[in-house]
């Protein structure tokens, strides 16, 4: 550890200054700006985040009894709470929202963590609701007393990573939010039942990339062809190859599927998978959903 430098410092030069700097010149971020620029903007809201402070009032609080410090800390000048409320609600917030994601990609050629070997990127989707006061944030009006917004998120499996973060209103359907998700071809794409839309299913599969959804409802279809597996040893119950036969469900996705049948001895359950992947493995097929991130749990 350096003498004579504070920890939080220390996280701070681990930061891209330059490139924050470029981006920061592109929206003309501190254009006017005399004092409190947005670097200090920026490093004010993670020490709020790093110290979990729980709102702006006791962010500030926190930074007054830290005031003799905040030059070394890169908070610019004495920083009151209108003041951070109003760069908060005036600057650019595409300045941040793509500084971090430069930061990520830094992240992400930084960090593989493998448990299996499959050609192209893994990734999970799935959304969290964020609570909000509906005296606020009234324009995010879930139910008749709450508030909320909703934070979709694709998940890099490989590296433990957040790839893309979308906010909508906590009212959107997750299955609308799969319209926004930025595909990469040959990648690979992990859903819950929630998102069980075949019609954006399909659209993944005509990208040429794949999906792994676990099945819901009780589909009509035809099996095509049933595939050996080895009940013995890896937990596949069955592996086929099936045909939507359904009127509706058949428009919705007109090509072959695969339908993989998993008994997951720990939970002393069974899962029935679908996937547009005809040639990897089965067990493989299991592995991938298994790697999502749901509520905290593996399947």
């Amino acid at each position: 550890m350096n003498t004579g430098k504070y920890i939080f410092s220390q996280l701070v030069e681990f930061l891209p200054q330059r490139v924050f700097d470029a981006i920061v010149m592109k929206y003309e971020g501190n254009k006017y700006v005399k004092h409190f620029t947005c670097w200090n903007q920026l490093l004010v809201m993670m020490f709020g985040q790093l110290s979990n402070r729980d709102s702006l009032r006791d962010l500030v609080t926190t930074l007054a009894a830290h005031e003799s410090k905040a030059y070394h800390l890169g908070f610019g000048k004495h920083v009151t709470r209108s003041n951070l409320a109003k760069v908060n609600e005036g600057r650019e917030p595409k300045i941040f929202e793509e500084f971090a994601y430069r930061m990520i990609d830094i992240a992400r050629k930084k960090r593989i963590n493998k448990d299996f070997e499959i050609d192209g990127q893994v990734y999970a989707f799935d959304s969290t609701t964020i609570d909000l006061c509906l005296r606020v944030f009234w324009w995010a009006k879930f139910r008749h007393t709450k508030a909320g917004i909703k934070m979709h998120t694709l998940y890099d499996v490989e590296t433990d990573i957040p790839t893309y973060i979308h906010v909508t209103q906590a009212k959107l359907h997750d299955q609308n939010a799969m319209d926004s998700i930025p595909y990469q071809p040959g990648a690979y794409y992990i859903f819950d039942r929630g998102y069980f839309d075949l019609k954006r299913l399909f659209h993944i599969t005509e990208i040429e990339s794949f999906f792994v959804i676990r099945q819901r409802g009780n589909l009509q279809y035809e099996i095509l062809e049933e595939l050996d597996v080895n009940h013995d040893k890896n937990g596949i119950l069955s592996d086929q190859l099936i045909e939507l036969t359904g009127y509706n469900t058949a428009k919705k996705y007109p090509e072959k599927l695969r339908r993989v049948v998993y008994y997951a001895a720990d939970l002393n359950r069974t899962f029935v998978y679908l996937t547009n992947n005809l040639e990897i493995p089965a067990l493989q097929v299991a592995l991938l959903y298994k790697y999502r991130l749901a509520s905290g749990t593996l399947f």
